[in-house]
């Protein structure tokens, strides 16, 4: 029996989704003090394994691996500079351009965390405190 175009269409492969796509959770990362410890809990509970990547001011970023694909940072906070931080998850929302929706977020009340910043590779990243003073990041992701 021959298919039709319309059935032949509505059978054909979806096209390969974005790798991210603009207001959708893209990364979490897990601010800690004692990075040696926060790694062997994930290790020992979940799994993960853990890569190194040098940071621009000298410390290390990990990057925490499942099956060998990237599911999670950890950032050492230490200090003085982030004394005044607790350690948490923080998320990372994917946009399309981190320098004009941080423009909207400041004027809609947000504040700056610090200066945005280019990570090679990865892309461009804001950390803000929204209005209520809950932690977001903002990035758009390299493609």
């Amino acid at each position: 029996m021959a298919r039709t175009a319309a059935a032949q269409k509505r059978q054909a492969p979806a096209e390969n989704p974005a790798p991210w796509s603009h207001g959708n959770f893209y990364w979490n990362e897990l601010r800690a003090r004692n990075v040696e410890r926060a790694k062997r809990f994930y290790e020992q509970t979940i799994g993960w394994k853990f890569e190194s990547m040098p940071r621009a001011d000298g410390g290390t970023y990990w990057i925490a691996t499942l099956g060998g694909k990237p599911v999670a940072g950890i950032f050492e906070l230490t200090s003085p500079q982030f004394d005044d931080m607790p350690e948490s998850w923080m998320s990372f929302l994917a946009v399309d351009d981190v320098d004009a929706r941080v423009d909207k977020a400041v004027k809609a009340g947000a504040k700056l965390a610090m200066p945005i910043f280019d990570v090679p590779n990865v892309g461009r990243i804001a950390m803000l405190r929204e209005p209520s003073g809950a932690g977001v990041g903002w990035m758009t992701p390299v493609s």
